[in-house]
């Protein structure tokens, strides 16, 4: 009865060193930028969580507006959330809501198209592009063309904003790091769902704790 309780347990230890083995694999050919560190107890969250990527990017928001790229009422921490909100599919008024306040919505709105996360709507414009930039080359004000065009001033800033970020590159190396950032945290939640749907999920805290970024 002894020896049948030893292999039990055995085979008990080498089921769960086989789950974590897999988890690792798993973990490892979705992304090339981990490697595995002998085991660290009481450390968690190398998967990082909405918390940090939103701490990651507020830091990189923080360069931005030191350096006076970006002028914005937003705190870099509320960019940060604003923009975690929109790759989480939130609308502007949901994310304003988000940040305390729904009047928010219209400093949300240029506040993510200065980051360019644009949506469809922001292409679907109620009046022909050529058209305007040809009116505004002839020397117009804005108004005589909102005039022009059949549309309100404020409708034609809004449009011309979006069509000036979307082609303007100063920011761009901020964007792209950004994006790397929220790439991670997609990744994180692949990971993190595939291993769950493995039925690998009780051996998620050991692995998190044996995987670094090494970026």
């Amino acid at each position: 009865m002894y020896c049948l309780f030893l292999y039990g347990v055995n085979m008990a230890e080498k089921n769960q060193d086989l789950r974590k083995t897999h988890l690792l694999k798993l973990f490892s050919s979705m992304s090339g930028k981990t490697k595995i560190v002998e085991p660290m107890k009481n450390i968690h969250g190398t998967l990082r969580d909405s918390d940090a990527i939103e701490r990651e990017v507020a830091l990189v928001m923080r360069e931005i507006t030191e350096q006076g790229i970006f002028k914005t009422s937003l705190k870099p921490i509320q960019l940060a959330k604003l923009v975690n909100s929109f790759y989480a599919g939130k609308n502007d008024t949901e994310i304003a809501r988000e940040l305390g306040d729904e009047k928010l919505s219209k400093t949300v709105a240029r506040a993510r198209v200065r980051l360019k996360l644009f949506r469809d709507l922001d292409f679907k414009m109620p009046f022909d592009k050529l058209a305007m930039e040809e009116l505004v080359a002839t020397g117009k004000t804005m108004k005589e063309v909102a005039d022009e065009l059949g549309v309100s001033p404020s409708t034609l800033r809004e449009y011309r904003h979006v069509i000036e970020e979307q082609e303007d590159p100063t920011i761009d190396s901020y964007i792209n790091r950004i994006r790397d950032v929220m790439e991670d945290r997609d990744l994180t939640e692949q990971m993190t769902r595939s291993a769950t749907a493995d039925g690998l999920g009780d051996s998620i805290d050991i692995t998190e704790a044996e995987m670094i970024d090494v970026t």
